[in-house]
């Protein structure tokens, strides 16, 4: 995962800049246990008089080398960053890298030499930093070139990449497509090209809806900007990023930021949490407690699938396709609390829907079984679901997810934007009365609420709170 892109040119490598500084951060705390690792080596080669390079017979214990440890493992990885060694590492060769690491190394022992000149440290071994040395930059080299090999496999796979849509004048969107190398149109795939001088922003709201994307990118020269404002507009409703060149753009509530494509500034308009550690750690949080919640309730779970095999004929989990992230569908799994034929008999009952808008919610609903009226209320038919967070289809925390018939029906193209964040076992609605909400405006405005204000902190709070709300079956139908 190296920075730039893996090689790429910086046209493209802006594009990922988020993404690519995370590998930076992740390729640099690697390294730095790495090099810590083989310094540890090189002083249990030399303690043990395994390689012997100077006079002495015996040398000090390692703990009288931290110190210099304490200055391999923070500054090798900055040093070799400023080197360029983590930039562009798929058109580099190995003589390139060397080249890096050594220049890396001199300013290395440079520091070290400060230090004992004017901290009065020792270095009880020259042994121990020469065999560092040696092996560090193979250790280093292996390392880049497990991770070059890994990244291509996935990248062949098609398990990485993005895929976007480009929108704008034909000419600079064709001058952009140009631009891109091989590998490139691999890494970023432009699966539809939308002209705005002959479509307005509709056109590309359709396109977004048809590829579930997360990026739209603007190319254009002397377009009318308003047609502009109003591509942002689209873009900014379905909760996705738009890139372009432009000075500036009012939007009603689009946060921007500035990013780099090739030379010229661009303006990134997002209302989403962007790709950032929090996220990571967001989506590492829910697959461990979902895995940990898997095991530890499986004997219940077993439990409860065998009393709905055993009280309603039919399957135990039912399935259901739901709008995931960007509206991309996805099979829901819930114990199954109705009987099979619920969905054919949905449409008789609307006169029953105690929901505003498009979602169906009825009270004493006569399509649930006995077993399923306690599922219900006790959310226990929602289990299944954590096979879901574990694929990475939902989170533990996130705007409920829809059937994709209610999503086609939204009247407003802003109940959309609850789609921009992966969708979650429970969020605010969740624990605030869920069906005694009866406006789905209202419903929609929590979950707009808790992506404006996304935090770690949050999602751990309403994980909190949502413990009690399922126990005492508060709002439940």
């Amino acid at each position: 995962m190296p920075r730039a892109g893996w090689g790429v040119s910086p046209e493209v490598a802006s594009m990922i800049a988020r993404k690519q500084e995370i590998n930076l951060q992740f390729n640099q705390f690697v390294d730095a246990i790495l090099l810590g690792l083989v310094f540890w080596l090189a002083h249990a080669l030399r303690y043990h008089r395994l390689i012997i390079l100077d006079n002495l017979w015996s040398i000090d214990g390692f703990d009288k080398f931290v110190w210099i440890l304490a200055v391999i493992v923070p500054f090798g990885p900055f040093l070799l960053e400023k080197q360029g060694f983590y930039s562009y590492t798929l058109e580099k060769t190995t003589l390139k890298s060397l080249r890096q690491m050594a220049s890396a190394a001199v300013w290395l022992f440079v520091i070290l030499a400060l230090a004992v000149i004017f901290l009065r440290l020792e270095v009880p071994s020259r042994s121990v930093l020469i065999l560092f040395g040696l092996m560090a930059p193979v250790m280093l080299l292996i390392r880049e070139r497990v991770t070059h090999v890994y990244y291509l496999q996935q990248l062949k796979q098609g398990a990485i990449g993005e895929r976007i849509i480009l929108a704008g004048e034909p000419e600079s969107m064709r001058s952009f497509r140009e631009s891109l190398s091989h590998l490139q149109r691999q890494e970023i795939r432009i699966v539809e090209e939308v002209d705005l001088t002959a479509n307005d922003a509709e056109t590309l709201t359709v396109a977004i809806h048809n590829h579930s994307v997360g990026r739209v990118v603007l190319a254009f020269n002397r377009i009318e900007l308003g047609k502009v404002e109003r591509a942002i507009g689209a873009c900014e409703i379905e909760g996705v990023e738009a890139w372009l060149n432009v000075d500036f753009i009012h939007t009603s509530g689009a946060r921007p930021s500035y990013e780099l494509l090739g030379h010229r500034p661009m303006l990134v308009f997002r209302r989403t949490p962007e790709l950032s550690w929090a996220i990571l750690v967001k989506n590492l949080m829910d697959r461990t407690i979902a895995f940990g919640m898997l095991v530890v309730a499986a004997p219940f779970l077993f439990a409860v699938a065998l009393a709905v095999k055993l009280t309603s004929p039919g399957p135990i989990i039912f399935r259901q396709k739901r709008a995931g992230l960007h509206g991309r569908p996805f099979d829901m799994l819930k114990f199954r609390t109705m009987c099979v034929d619920a969905e054919e008999k949905r449409q008789s009952l609307e006169s029953m829907n105690t929901m505003s808008g498009p979602v169906f919610k009825a009270d004493d609903d006569p399509r649930i079984t006995n077993i399923g009226k306690w599922l219900r209320r006790t959310s226990v038919d929602e289990f299944p679901q954590l096979f879901n967070v574990l694929r990475g289809e939902m989170s533990l925390v996130g705007p409920r997810p829809l059937p994709i018939y209610e999503v086609e029906k939204f009247e407003l193209l802003e109940h959309r934007r609850r789609l921009s964040m992966k969708p979650g076992l429970t969020c605010i609605w969740q624990v605030k009365g869920r069906n005694a909400v009866t406006s789905f405006d209202d419903w929609v405005r929590m979950d707009l609420e808790y992506i404006d204000n996304w935090s770690l902190a949050l999602d751990l709070y309403l994980l909190f709170v949502t413990v009690p709300v399922v126990f005492l079956g508060r709002g439940a139908k």
